[in-house]
């Protein structure tokens, strides 16, 4: 357990100053490979999981996810940040029950986010979103662990991309609780600095699932975590599928030659 409280410890440090990535493996093999790449902490993708287990995104259980949570952080010696959707459920106090459950996996950190997956009403009222992250915040308090929190609000994905709204609810968040915020989807340098400057002193992910930005350019706009989604898990479907596209229309094995080599696989995760 003192472990794992270690490994709490350091993932608050690393929101106290400077920038740092956290990419965003999908299952144990791409976790192991992360960490022996130098990065020193990691966060679970929703979609990432989900592909690898044969779903949608946002179609797999509580129950698949607390046990995907509990193999990513027994897998690696740097703390991991839980993609934990919007907690799988719509009440506050059931909010509360599954984050209560994810705090017993190992994690160092999770992320509720405020979207519905209604289209016609993208994202939970506000102050049904604050309750739902105050459960949260109740959740982690009582666990004892230190669990890292952070309040999301997914309108620059979810078709409502206002700035405006986007601050007031990531303002309202983290007086409700939490502890770093995130919206994702929002691209522009400067609605970027706006977020940060909004939330301050509380730190500030931002997505980065293109090449819209580099490292240094969010670390200057005062950006303290980047993360990549499920964009590595694409960057590895794309691989197999041209691949395997390939195969199967042309009966050619061209895009197999550009492939990582097996011994080199093998000494990433020896």
């Amino acid at each position: 357990m003192s472990e794992r409280s270690d490994l709490v410890r350091t993932f608050h440090r690393l929101h106290e100053s400077g920038c740092f990535v956290i990419p965003n493996p999908w299952d144990v093999g791409s976790a192991r490979a992360l960490v022996q790449l130098g990065f020193n902490a990691l966060a679970t993708t929703s979609a990432g999981f989900a592909w690898s287990r044969g779903h949608a995104d946002h179609h797999v259980t509580v129950e698949m996810t607390i046990a995907h949570l509990r193999a990513m952080a027994g897998a690696v010696d740097v703390p991991v940040n839980a993609d934990f959707e919007g907690g799988f459920a719509i009440a506050p106090e059931a909010v509360a029950h599954h984050v209560a459950q994810a705090t017993t996996t190992g994690i160092a950190g999770l992320s509720i986010e405020d979207s519905t997956d209604d289209p016609a009403q993208p994202l939970f009222e506000l102050p049904l979103a604050v309750e739902r992250i105050r459960a949260a915040r109740k959740a982690i308090d009582e666990s004892r662990t230190g669990v890292l929190l952070t309040g999301r609000s997914e309108g620059f994905i979810a078709g409502r991309p206002d700035l405006e709204e986007t601050i007031r609810r990531l303002t309202a968040y983290a007086e409700a609780g939490a502890d770093c915020l995130y919206a994702p989807g929002i691209r522009n340098i400067d609605d970027i600095r706006a977020v940060v400057t909004a939330v301050a002193p509380k730190p500030v992910n931002v997505l980065v699932a293109s090449d819209f930005a580099t490292v240094e350019q969010l670390a200057g706009a005062g950006v303290r975590r980047i993360s990549v989604g499920g964009a590595l898990a694409r960057a590895a479907w794309t691989g197999f599928l041209q691949a395997a596209r390939e195969i199967a229309g042309a009966g050619t094995f061209t895009a197999l030659g550009r492939a990582v080599s097996h011994p080199e696989i093998n000494r990433l995760l020896a």
